[in-house]
């Protein structure tokens, strides 16, 4: 390695190229200084630009070296400075990925992972560098130095390599029950794919709805960091605004399938609904603990039936349990009905959505109320009206409004009280048909995404 008084005695060259020299030297040392508070807000930049220039200052300062001692000194500060590089790549290409998997759209999360791939070819690029310059000095340091890069442009190749393109079906009973619509739902449309995690408390009845709606291809092995359900609700909606006719049908004929009802299913609903005679609403109850902020108002519960039963029509109370006192006459209260067995065996969400349909083709369900939960968006794009209350418009599934037929935001504001009466008399004008709408839309329909939507998932 080159001596001090010999790196002095360069340094004071007083030529261009000595000029080169000399701040690439103190440019290196600058960005060594602050190698320790990269985590503080704009140090990281403004290291990333001083190794930069230092790349930039000591090449072309090596094309005019007039001495093989200047050119030897170069190349060392030339692989730090490459080694450096990387390993900062490695960092960014990293830190850039998990942002990248939380995008809020699949075409957000397309666009960063290919900045994490530039990333990766910066460090490439740089593990290379170093590697040629390791070679001219041919030194121990000089090739630690150049391995150090090389390790680094691995790991940063092999974040882009780990991408886990699949999203979470999840089979737990604390996670959303109707998320696992939107991601079925998805797929159907735009050709996901699928995990489970393995051992969940539902795994099996997750695997055969899956199977059941055509999507056993789109399963694969569970990987940690699987991509955001965030992009869900818009590549549904994208699917609805090219076609909503055909995007149901294709639903309807995945979800519910060729058979109808079974018998115990009827049985039960006739049972539980066949005294209650006319049309009716369901009105959803939801009591989580997570986005408590979300879960029903009982008092405005109580209007909202006070409401359903002034039209003329009869409340069905379906979700999380419900106070008795605010279940009026000859309502009806299916809260916690999920829970039993006939909800819960292989076919669970099959047999949801049947009942959903069973209601509303026998037993004058026109359409559906509640706060955001996800529950109601299965019998949503399944056709059924639905009308859900929020504080605040809803980015995520405002997507919706507009696009899947009947689905309708109402936020709470001054006279909400007075489109929700409004939207229950628009129902009773235009009631279900009846079993013809099940026949009629079982029939098997290929959805052919919008330009725009292939172009996203095949990036």
């Amino acid at each position: 390695m080159i001596k001090e008084d010999t790196v002095t005695r360069l340094l004071d060259n007083e030529n261009e190229g000595g000029e080169l020299t000399r701040k690439a030297v103190t440019l290196l040392a600058e960005a060594a200084a602050v190698q320790g508070t990269l985590h503080l807000p704009g140090v990281r930049d403004a290291y990333r630009w001083r190794l930069e220039q230092v790349v930039l200052l000591a090449g072309q300062a090596l094309e005019g070296a007039e001495e093989s001692l200047e050119a030897e000194l170069l190349h060392w500060v030339l692989v730090q400075a490459c080694a450096a590089r990387a390993e900062d790549a490695r960092y960014g290409a990293g830190q850039l990925s998990r942002g990248a998997q939380r995008a809020p759209t699949l075409e957000d999360c397309d666009d960063g992972w290919q900045r994490v791939e530039q990333i990766a070819c910066t460090a490439e690029e740089a593990a290379v560098a170093a590697a040629g310059f390791a070679q001219r000095l041919n030194t121990d340091k000089a090739r630690a130095m150049a391995l150090r890069a090389e390790v680094a442009a691995k790991s940063a190749r092999k974040t882009v390599q780990e991408r886990n393109r699949a999203y979470t079906f999840h089979a737990d009973p604390g996670f959303s029950f109707g998320e696992g619509w939107y991601l079925a739902a998805a797929a159907l449309f735009a050709g996901l794919s699928i995990q489970i995690r393995p051992g969940a408390a539902h795994e099996l009845q997750a695997r055969r709805f899956l199977f059941d709606a055509g999507l056993e291809g789109a399963l694969c092995p569970y990987r940690p960091r699987p991509a955001s359900p965030k992009h869900l609700t818009h590549i549904i909606a994208e699917a609805f605004r090219a076609d909503a006719q055909q995007a149901q049908v294709t639903l309807r004929t995945a979800f519910l399938g060729d058979e109808s009802a079974s018998a115990p299913l009827r049985a039960w609903i006739n049972d539980k609904v066949g005294g209650t005679p006319g049309q009716k609403v369901l009105l959803w109850v939801r009591t989580g603990d997570h986005h408590v902020q979300r879960n029903t108002c009982f008092d405005e519960l109580r209007q909202l039936s006070e409401l359903v039963v002034n039209a003329g029509l009869s409340p069905i109370f379906f979700g999380d349990n419900v106070p008795r006192e605010i279940v009026p006459p000859g309502a009806v209260n299916l809260t916690l009905c999920w829970k039993e067995p006939l909800f819960q065996g292989p076919e669970m969400r099959r047999a949801q959505l049947q009942l959903f349909e069973e209601l509303r083709c026998r037993h004058g369900l026109l359409g559906q109320i509640g706060v955001t939960t996800a529950g109601m968006d299965g019998p949503a794009l399944m056709g059924l009206p639905t009308l859900y209350l929020t504080r605040e418009h809803n980015v995520r599934l405002g997507k919706w409004v507009g696009a899947v037929p009947g689905y309708q935001e109402v936020v709470r504001e001054p006279g909400y009280f007075a489109i929700i009466r409004t939207t229950l008399h628009q129902w009773q004008q235009c009631p279900p048909r009846g079993e013809a709408i099940t026949i009629e839309v079982r029939k098997v329909v290929t959805f052919k995404p919008s330009s725009v939507l292939k172009d996203a998932i095949n990036k």
